[in-house]
């Protein structure tokens, strides 16, 4: 199929985006994805081709929808560039201490950094970090997991063109963007509601420096809340909307439907001053009724899977129905925290656009040093998830920043100051390697892959009551650090660990296609006068319709339960203090060995020291007589 047409209602919107690509070669490749869904759409009034604004996902379950009383808020963003986790601690400001918030002449809607009061506390978080999306300056977050249990996410909600076009023409913008407006809720709110206040609050004051239209979903022990960012340069337009303990919610892309006219006498719902008045002063809303549906007045209104035509895939986009996937949480009911790692891990939206999965775990009667984020770097897809409690001080170098699709990176040398972290693997990066293998033959690879990653997940969740009950010990006897200290060599060792996995998987994938199949070379893109090699070539000429994934018709179960493609027993994972008594040292990836044999296919994986990759038996064998 082809991509939707571009009308008026949705034109706008995606130009405003970021979703503006420079023709390359001056035509499409005319290349299709394997649905036969064409990979780009021409705008022909400007010369260029666009792809549709449909990106991260945020679910959230209710604490009585849940197998342990727990709330769950989990997700994704869609970023290309570089990720890396990050551990931003608890600080103390100044009185008069500023912050610097918007966007530069750099973003797709050009704006100018400002300055903002920050501050006098701010609260601990842990967070994935990015350093690109739409021209904003970095480091960029979507949300994460604060030392006060408040949870959040960032997801796209695309605004009606009309919004984006006063962006445009307002044009410097000033005021905190989505990413500062999330990093706030996470070092000021200390409950769902509070972050609703904050970011509500920052818009009204300072106004609001767009890409197109965004939104939050905010969680803590008791409820959710949503919230929508729509693109008015003023930041005058914003609602927000609770979740209670009984809901769910999948935000894909963030919504508000049915909103009340008199919201400001409603505990449920919160918004902007001028937000139902300006709808009737535009004429988007007639003015009847006790409420108004804000996905029809101020959003896209439809969702992705609800269009006539599909740009992606049709296992992607036909999955882009939140009304539809809500319904499919509320029949999983009760949702345990390994659905939730099913869920993010899913094939149908976790490809190569999945810049990181999380899922926060908010339990009650739980010491907040112990809430946990349960992180993937990069797409889930091939990434094991490692849980990231609160009391964490850090993570290895090997998780952080590193040069591999860093905005900017190419445009100068490394300063030296980074040369010792930029000389750690980095885990991003070989977890994509591993992703990309898997993705040429999924139906032959995936799932073992996620049989071998879902292996070492459940040795995880296997001793976490073990590791939280010696570091209760250890809080309780006023040990704190001793605590902490606990804690973050679990982390580290898990992090490493499953880096040593993924780099293991990934070369037993390699090994095997090398020896099955043989690599395939992208095929040249033929222009007048070109000489290039295709293995030269630019490496995003197909659009984002284009994408890397390892969905197979052949493989997908929805629902699935956590660990059916783990075909054999997984060794226990010994806890740290078992390790510390056989060795002194934590194994990084560099310890680690692939045991050998004659026959092709995948092997057992062996660490030192009793690391956690041992005993996870990638179980297909390629008979060689095939």
């Amino acid at each position: 199929m082809k991509g939707p047409p571009l009308t008026r209602r949705n034109f706008g919107s995606l130009v405003a985006a970021g979703i503006t690509l420079p023709s390359i070669a001056g035509a499409a490749s005319g290349q299709s994805d394997t649905t036969g869904q064409e990979a780009k759409i021409d705008d022909r009034a400007g010369g260029t081709e666009i792809h549709t604004p449909e990106k991260s996902m945020g679910i959230y379950v209710g604490s009585d929808l849940t197998e342990d009383g727990s709330t769950i808020l989990a997700g994704f963003g869609h970023e290309p560039s570089s990720h890396w986790l990050e551990i931003v601690p608890h600080q103390e400001h100044d009185s008069d201490a500023t912050w610097t918030v918007g966007v530069t002449e750099n973003a797709d809607i050009p704006g100018e950094l400002t300055e903002i009061p920050q501050a006098e506390e701010t609260y601990k978080y842990i967070s994935s970090m990015y350093s690109f999306y739409a021209g904003f300056p970095p480091p960029l977050t979507n949300g994460g997991l604060n030392e006060q249990g408040v949870a959040a996410r960032d997801i796209w909600s695309p605004s009606r063109p009309e919004l984006v076009e006063m962006a445009e023409a307002e044009a410097p913008q000033t005021g905190p963007q989505y990413s500062d407006l999330a990093k706030a809720a996470m070092e000021r709110a200390s409950t769902a509601k509070e972050a609703v206040e904050i970011v509500g609050g920052l818009m009204d004051e300072h106004g609001y420096s767009t890409y197109g239209g965004n939104s939050h979903l905010f969680a803590d022990e008791d409820e959710g809340w949503v919230f929508i960012n729509f693109a008015h340069p003023d930041g005058d337009l914003w609602a927000a909307e609770r979740l209670g303990s009984d809901e769910v919610r999948v935000s894909y892309p963030g919504y508000i439907q049915e909103f009340p006219v008199e919201h400001e006498d409603d505990p449920d719902y919160m918004g902007s001053e001028k937000l139902v008045s300006f709808a009737k002063g535009q004429g988007w809303w007639d003015g009847e009724g006790d409420t108004l549906n804000l996905l029809e007045v101020y959003g896209a209104g439809q969702f992705p899977a609800e269009a006539d035509e599909y740009f992606y895939p049709e296992f992607y986009q036909g999955a882009r129905s939140p009304p539809d996937r809500e319904q499919d949480l509320r029949d999983m009911s009760p949702v345990s925290l390994e659905d939730a790692l099913v869920w993010i891990r899913d094939p149908r939206w976790s490809t190569d656009f999945q810049g990181y999965g999380q899922v926060a775990h908010i339990r009650p009667d739980t010491r907040e040093e112990l809430q946990t984020l349960w992180t993937t770097v990069t797409s889930s897809a091939g990434t094991p998830f490692v849980p990231i409690p609160i009391a964490t001080e850090e993570v290895p170098l090997e998780f952080e920043q590193h040069r591999y699709m860093t905005a900017d990176a190419a445009s100068n040398f490394l300063d030296k100051n980074w040369q010792h972290q930029e000389a750690t693997r980095y885990a991003t990066r070989e977890f994509k390697r591993l992703l990309y293998l898997t993705a040429e033959h999924p139906e032959e690879f995936y799932t073992d892959v996620t049989g071998a990653i879902e292996g070492f997940e459940q040795d995880l969740l296997a001793e976490r009551d073990e590791i939280e009950s010696e570091a209760i010990s250890h809080y309780e006897s006023g040990e704190d650090q001793k605590a902490r200290d606990l804690i973050t060599e679990n982390v580290r060792t898990r992090l490493l660990e499953s880096l040593s996995l993924g780099m293991e998987l990934a070369d037993e994938v390699q090994a095997t296609t090398r020896e099955e199949f043989g690599f395939r070379r992208p095929e040249r893109q033929e222009a007048p006068g070109e000489t290039a090699p295709g293995t030269s070539q630019p490496m995003a000429e197909g659009g984002w319709g284009d994408m890397v994934y390892v969905y197979d018709d052949a493989t997908h179960e929805f629902p699935r339960e956590h660990g059916s493609f783990t075909e054999s027993e997984s060794t226990e994972t010994p806890t740290t203090t078992e390790q510390e008594a056989t060795s002194t040292e934590t194994p990084t990836e560099t310890d680690t060995a692939t045991t050998e044999t004659d026959a092709p296919g995948f092997t057992a994986l062996t660490a030192g020291a009793g690391a956690g990759a041992a005993g996870y038996l990638l179980k297909r064998h390629v008979d060689s007589d095939d």
